[in-house]
């Protein structure tokens, strides 16, 4: 079992508590003659529409002494992980985020360069 982000469990508290239901702690998706471990799979009944909504999040510490690093392997990850959920058709309907903290993307997701 990977190692979890420092921030997991309150990433999972904060699905939670906006109405999500955590399904898989980790998300395994086959990914060639491999998988890959994505933190965590949730899913929300929309009653209005009567579907489901599904999710899957990636989530990222941005604790390394080098933010550029940081973001490297999170923009990695993110296009691997979309990738494998596009080629497995049980998750294929997966929106799939990055889970990050508030001060993370206000230093490094807002500016032109982070976008």
């Amino acid at each position: 079992m990977a190692a979890k982000d420092i921030y997991h469990k309150a990433c999972a508290r904060a699905l939670e508590k906006d109405g999500w239901t955590i399904t898989h702690d980790p998300l395994t998706v086959p990914y060639g003659g491999t998988e890959v471990l994505i933190d965590i799979g949730a899913e929300r009944l929309l009653a209005a529409e009567r579907d489901g909504k599904r999710i899957a999040v990636e989530v990222k510490s941005f604790i390394k002494p080098s933010v550029i690093q940081d973001l490297r392997d999170a923009i990695g990850q993110f296009i691997l992980y979309t990738d494998a959920l596009t080629d497995f058709p049980k998750e294929a309907d997966r929106t799939l985020y990055l889970g990050i903290r508030e001060v993370t993307y206000n230093e490094v997701f807002r500016d032109e360069k982070g976008q």
